[in-house]
């Protein structure tokens, strides 16, 4: 008899197991790796329904429509639940995903995480969801530009992120008050003008930066 309630035990306690195992799905079922840009990091796929938010999301307002934000990954309400959705251009975020991957288009930091692209937008202070940039294939890159013959120095220990921000900034500064922009095929002025209003832009590229605590020569 004893035999017999070991042999049912063990049998119990196989089935439970298995009903556990069958019960907790596998990652590759609602997850996925986003491997561009080296990104490597896994999220939540598109249409996966959580039962509750987590802590610490980000309540966002676009038009008429409710979003939840967290840590890049961007949810709508689904009944009771809410469901992993992409997030639509031109909604703002306060704050960058912690895991994100800065790629250069045509001299412009773009931050990048889970198959979307912010961009800083000073005159919001803050993040927009942008569309993909174009080409964003083949002419991204993961490294800085070299600053239009202008040597940049951290003087007050910017990281890397800080320095893209400032950059960007100033860039952004610099072509409204020079009218000149080096990302653009001959900086987007007439060709008589281009030395001139290159050397402006530098100029005012320089101040600005100076001004964030950077040596630029």
């Amino acid at each position: 008899m004893r035999r017999f309630y070991g042999l049912a035990g063990g049998i119990l306690a196989a089935c439970v197991l298995a009903g556990a195992a069958q019960a907790q799905p596998r990652h590759e079922h609602y997850e996925h790796m986003d491997g561009r840009y080296a990104h490597n990091h896994y999220y939540p796929s598109r249409g996966y329904v959580a039962p509750v938010l987590p802590r610490g999301y980000i309540t966002v307002n676009h038009f008429h429509d409710h979003f939840y934000y967290s840590g890049g990954i961007w949810y709508r309400p689904y009944g009771a639940r809410f469901v992993v959705v992409a997030p639509p251009v031109g909604v703002f975020v306060p704050v960058l995903p912690p895991f994100y991957t800065t790629v250069w288009f045509g001299g412009i930091p773009y931050y990048y995480a889970n198959d979307s692209y912010y961009l800083w937008r000073a005159s919001d202070n803050q993040y927009e969801v942008v569309a993909p940039p174009d080409g964003s294939g083949d002419s991204a890159s993961t490294q800085a530009p070299p600053s239009d013959d202008l040597f940049i120095y951290p003087k007050n220990g910017q990281n890397e992120d800080q320095q893209s921000k400032d950059r960007y900034e100033c860039h952004s500064w610099a072509s409204g008050q020079s009218g000149f922009d080096p990302t653009k095929s001959g900086g987007g002025v007439a060709p008589q003008d281009a030395n001139a209003r290159r050397a402006d832009y530098n100029r005012a590229m320089t101040a600005c930066l100076e001004g964030r605590g950077y040596s630029v020569k």
